[in-house]
């Protein structure tokens, strides 16, 4: 069940929001953690006995070449990432990662395929007011069966949600910047 949350905004602020119109002001931001990283898993990988952690840091050369292909700053540092495995046999990756949406953080996680074509993607929680619709299945759908090869672009092989540009726009660069660096550093590697 989908833990919701709510952030007092402080009071200088309603107040001066108050003054400025004659309408309804906001006085709380919406929250809802619809899932941890580990359930997430499970449901996207519901056929493995285990979910082994790596670590995946990649090297100055690795960086600016994932900033080149995915179009966008690469972040330094190491990368969630959790091995699906069924025994012995390695089933695929999940990667665990956040964006900014308009202006709070959405947390989401990438399933692929161990060749790293993304089997699916999940949403774990949203802060923000509006665009929650990122979550609908139908819009987290279209990134399945894509890889690093494809455009990942709103516009081009993902299509928009009116009121959601900016949600859309950010966790479909983030999926796109993971499956660069799936390609570059999980898919063929060695169980």
């Amino acid at each position: 069940m989908p833990r919701t949350y709510y952030r007092p905004v402080p009071a200088m602020l309603v107040c001066a929001a108050a003054t400025m119109s004659s309408g309804f002001v906001v006085t709380q931001v919406h929250a809802t953690e619809y899932m941890s990283a580990a359930e997430s898993q499970k449901l996207m990988f519901a056929e493995a006995s285990e979910f082994v952690p790596i670590m995946v840091a990649l090297n100055a050369d690795q960086l600016r070449k994932l900033a080149d292909r995915a179009g966008g700053p690469a972040r330094p540092g190491a990368w969630r990432i959790w091995e699906a495995r069924q025994g012995a046999t390695v089933l695929g990756y999940v990667v665990a990662d956040a964006v900014i949406g308009k202006f709070e953080l959405i947390n989401y996680a990438v399933a692929l395929n161990p060749n790293g074509e993304i089997r699916d993607v999940e949403i774990l929680a949203y802060r923000e007011s509006h665009g929650f619709e990122v979550r609908n299945k139908p819009w987290r759908s279209q990134f399945a069966g894509k890889s690093a090869r494809s455009p990942l672009r709103i516009g081009d092989d993902i299509a928009n949600i009116s009121g959601a540009t900016l949600s859309c726009t950010h966790i479909t660069d983030g999926v796109r910047r993971i499956a660069v660096m799936a390609q570059m550093a999980l898919a063929g590697k060695p169980s």
